[in-house]
């Protein structure tokens, strides 16, 4: 439920609930209660071990990511600039975050096939240790100021970072591309950024890196299985209340807030 902050003025509310058959619901309380309990406790043990995951992450990151490894990813960037982005546009360009990437029952997963369809040419940036961020940031920024738009994909681990980025009028697109979820397809070009990472600190950390990542993955294992247990639990709850919703007249109001929204777009 999201509150009005200003009811009647800009948000007003939007009952759903007169669509429940609230008699008929009522025997089924029980198993309703017990199916919402199991599903709720299933998504904090899912949450802990994704935590848990992405900050073994961060640890292998900050690891390998030294000024130096920075310093040459950004040059790397500024070729690619120079490369491709040459063709001129007016304006400044807008940016789009989207979720590329996601954690799901199914496990880690990426739609390639949304990057396919809108760039002919892709960079694989192939890495373990979240590296693309530096080149990617770089790199949006000057598609920005030379009027591209942008769609921006940050990594679901860890949010503050870049992991893919898609240029639509360019066909050009970046994709961070790992051994949990490689990039399927030819590359126009293929980076691996692992080799640019501080190899003294690598060869210094290594059995620290080898076992966050054995346990990273362990962990990122285990919310997965969590969500798919969550997803079950979830799915009796909608066969409870599934007979017992009026899906017509929610259907008749959802027409009715579109058809507002129209309206206010028109005038």
């Amino acid at each position: 439920m999201v509150e009005p902050q200003c009811p009647g003025v800009v948000e007003r509310y939007i009952d759903l609930s007169q669509y429940y058959d609230r008699a008929g619901l009522q025997p089924l309380k029980q198993s309703i209660l017990a199916a919402t309990a199991e599903y709720r406790g299933r998504y904090k043990r899912v949450y802990r071990c994704l935590g848990a995951a992405g900050e073994l992450r961060r640890d292998m990151n900050e690891l390998v990511d030294t000024q130096g490894v920075q310093k040459r990813l950004g040059k790397r960037a500024a070729g690619i600039i120079s490369r491709e982005l040459k063709r001129p546009a007016q304006g400044a360009g807008r940016a789009e975050q989207r979720f590329l990437s996601a954690v799901t029952h199914k496990g880690m997963l990426t739609l390639w096939d949304t990057v396919k369809a809108q760039a002919e040419r892709v960079y694989e940036l192939a890495g373990e240790y979240g590296l693309a961020h530096h080149m990617l940031a770089p790199i949006l920024t000057a598609a920005l100021a030379a009027g591209h738009d942008a769609v921006a994909c940050p990594d679901p681990m860890a949010p503050e970072r870049l992991a893919h980025l898609i240029f639509p009028d360019l066909s050009l697109a970046f994709v961070t591309s790992t051994q949990e979820v490689p990039w399927p397809h030819r590359a126009y070009r293929r980076l691996r950024l692992d080799a640019m990472a501080d190899q003294d600190a690598y060869r210094i950390n290594r059995p620290r890196l080898r076992f966050a990542k054995r346990v990273a993955a362990a962990l990122l294992d285990e919310g997965v299985a969590g969500l798919a247990q969550a997803k079950e639990a979830h799915d009796r709850l909608e066969k409870l209340y599934n007979p017992y919703v009026d899906f017509d007249g929610v259907a008749r109001t959802a027409d009715q807030v579109a058809d507002e929204l129209l309206a206010l777009r028109d005038e």
